[in-house]
């Protein structure tokens, strides 16, 4: 049986007693995704990618922001879709919309579009927070962190009602590590990268590297003056007792592993549709 049901203002269609949804251009009243142009060059993924970005981030705005609300807005490439369609609806519908940034980026983007910038000194409570992410998994754990903003985006994420994330195609899999090969970022302060680097490859295998710059000699430095390590692990792993396990070691701030913060993911896909995954019920 299929069922229909509407998530904001857009129509979904869900098999009953699933945990996952389409939405497709050209299906009844879709009007409010008229801005969707459907892939035109299978052969151009990294298009494709760019696309799907802007698709799941129109989605999760549409479906999850409505007026007067608080909203955490994320880092990384797919947030930037996501900013867009958000500044777009408080023109045109002339909400009152106050944004909590996740890293400078998406405080400049904030800035940049118009939008009212706050903090979680003013506002420590969010309606709902907006985020990307390098790899899904089947259970919503996510890795994030590979534009070094985890800190704060677990931060944000941890004071919003609703934890919203939007992702390409490619970031979609079924267990960790199969699609996203550059390891789980860990913020670190920088006296201890060495102490935490070897205590992670000796509790838990796999090899944590130090995060070198592209553009500046030397480390990656987050917007908190940290290091980042880069932790490659080996095979599958009980990611919230992992998680809770690398916390505990002296001189790690944050880890990349977000384990059951995740409300819902939108994936733009190939086919110019948007798939919807909520958690799997136990």
């Amino acid at each position: 049986m299929i069922l229909q049901r509407w998530i904001g203002p857009t129509l979904l269609s869900a098999a009953a007693g699933h945990s996952s949804a389409i939405l497709k251009k050209g299906s009844p009243f879709t009007h409010n995704l008229t801005h969707v142009c459907l892939f035109r060059s299978p052969s151009d993924r990294d298009g494709m990618a760019e696309e799907a970005k802007k698709l799941a981030g129109y989605a999760a705005v549409d479906n999850h922001v409505q007026n007067n609300q608080v909203v955490g807005v994320g880092s990384g490439s797919t947030i930037v879709y996501a900013v867009d369609r958000l500044a777009e609806r408080v023109r045109q519908e002339k909400l009152n919309i106050v944004c909590v940034p996740t890293s400078f980026q998406a405080r400049q983007l904030i800035l940049q579009r118009g939008l009212t910038l706050s903090d979680l000194d003013r506002n420590p409570e969010l309606d709902v927070a907006i985020d990307g992410a390098d790899e899904v998994d089947a259970a919503l754990t996510l890795i994030k962190g590979g534009g070094g903003c985890l800190t704060q985006e677990k931060i944000v994420a941890g004071c919003a009602k609703h934890f919203i994330v939007i992702a390409d195609f490619r970031k979609d899999s079924s267990a960790l590590g199969q699609q996203w090969k550059k390891g789980v970022p860990i913020e670190v302060i920088p006296m201890a990268y060495i102490p935490v680097s070897r205590a992670i490859a000796k509790r838990f295998g796999g090899e944590a590297v130090l995060r070198m710059a592209i553009s500046k000699a030397g480390p990656v430095v987050t917007d908190n003056s940290n290091f980042l390590l880069d932790w490659k692990f080996e095979h599958t792993h009980n990611w919230k007792e992992v998680n809770t396990a690398i916390k505990m070691i002296p001189g790690v701030v944050e880890t990349g592993l977000f384990v059951g913060m995740t409300e819902r993911v939108y994936f733009g896909m190939e086919d110019g549709s948007v798939r919807i995954r909520d958690p799997p019920v136990n």
